[in-house]
């Protein structure tokens, strides 16, 4: 069955002949979505699904034959085709949104025909995002205390994975101190995250609010002041974060301190977080601490990764007290050379650049190889 270039393929999984008919008239009235086949038995719904590879699939959650609404969506996201799927009810059975059990949108009964399609126009653009963020990866840099030069990290690790030749975008987390205005310099009146659109974020909107850095990544910068990181939403950031991901190979985020609901919604959807301790009794006991609260979140092991920071200035603790307090060896280390560091800082210059053979320099780009070779793991939901 051929369908015109950029239509949404439908297959819609319904047993009540008047809402087929109801559906098949909307349809037919738009051209947007085109609409494949229509499978009254919920029970053939999984190899239909397989044979035609539509880009949505409608479940009426009210299915009266054997296979119910609840079965069907279940075979469809145990038979892995990776297809949205939309679950069609009625106010008296409410259903909840929930991705993980196969549920990507839900549909109120009655609808107009404008809903019907935005609803099956949406649930196929996140898939087709989700899809391409698939294909990049998402950092974030944490340290549950400050001091620990979570931000010059996070800066120097973006600019050595462009330097290996991933396209990286680099976000300020740091909504209300804005970290990285104050490390690169940038002017007061300089673009941030608040000039984007509220509603639909496009590459020509984005492209007009990143900053350039002279070193070869692009930048969303936080707001200029204080107060106005609370107008940003988490809607926001999760939208500005979903379009970085589909144009950059590496999104990099220096993360506040402060766990709050937006930098969890950063954490919840990162690929790696990596998180800097250094040998200070006082950020050990915040980082264990932190590492509670991950678990109790549901974040798997293997998306913590620990970067000890001047590793070579222990402090009186010892490197096998700190992977004992850990519960394991960190991954990676980073020694110190505070001349280095300081003077690249104070020029608003990344020290990887700077002086690219230094010892610190080399440890920062041996993390931006591990991370840019990296398989994308499954972002762990909350």
């Amino acid at each position: 069955m051929s369908t015109a270039v950029g239509q949404i393929r439908l297959l819609l999984v319904e047993d009540v002949p008047q809402v087929s008919q109801y559906m098949r008239g909307l349809l037919n009235a738009q051209s947007q979505v085109k609409l494949v086949d229509i499978v009254s038995d919920g029970g053939r719904a999984a190899t239909q699904a397989r044979q035609l590879r539509p880009d949505v699939v409608i479940v009426d959650w009210l299915l009266q034959g054997r296979t119910k609404g609840d079965k069907v969506v279940a075979q469809l996201r145990e038979a892995g085709l990776g297809i949205p799927v939309v679950v069609l009810t009625v106010p008296q059975s409410p259903v909840a949104r929930n991705p993980a059990a196969g549920i990507h949108a839900v549909l109120g009964m009655p609808f107009s025909g404008f809903e019907l399609v935005s609803v099956v126009a949406a649930a196929h653009q996140a898939a087709l995002a989700a899809t391409e963020a698939a294909q990049s990866r998402l950092v974030t840099v944490y340290a549950p205390k400050g001091g620990v030069g979570k931000t010059t990290v996070a800066f120097n690790l973006a600019v050595a994975v462009a330097q290996g030749g991933a396209r990286t975008a680099l976000v300020d987390g740091s909504l209300q101190f804005g970290d990285l205005r104050s490390l690169l310099r940038v002017p007061a009146d300089a673009p941030s995250i608040l000039d984007l659109p509220t509603d639909r974020i496009g590459e020509s909107d984005l492209q007009d609010v990143l900053w350039r850095d002279p070193s070869g990544i692009d930048i969303l910068l936080a707001p200029p002041r204080v107060e106005m990181a609370d107008m940003v939403s988490v809607r926001d950031m999760e939208k500005a974060i979903s379009l970085l991901r589909r144009l950059y190979a590496v999104v990099v985020v220096d993360m506040p301190a402060a766990l709050g609901d937006i930098p969890l919604a950063l954490l919840d959807a990162a690929d790696t977080i990596l998180e800097i301790v250094t040998y200070d009794s006082t950020t050990i006991r915040n980082t264990l601490a932190v590492a509670e609260a991950f678990r109790a979140i549901g974040y798997p092991a293997a998306k913590v990764q620990y970067v000890v920071n001047r590793a070579d200035s222990s402090g009186g603790i010892d490197a096998e007290d700190l992977a004992r307090a850990l519960g394991r060896v960190p991954e990676h280390t980073i020694v110190s050379d505070g001349r280095l560091v300081v003077q690249a800082n104070n020029e608003g210059l990344p020290f990887v650049l700077a002086n690219p053979d230094a010892p610190i320099s080399r440890d920062v780009a041996r993390i931006a190889a591990h991370l840019a070779g990296a398989a994308p793991l499954a972002a762990a939901r909350r």
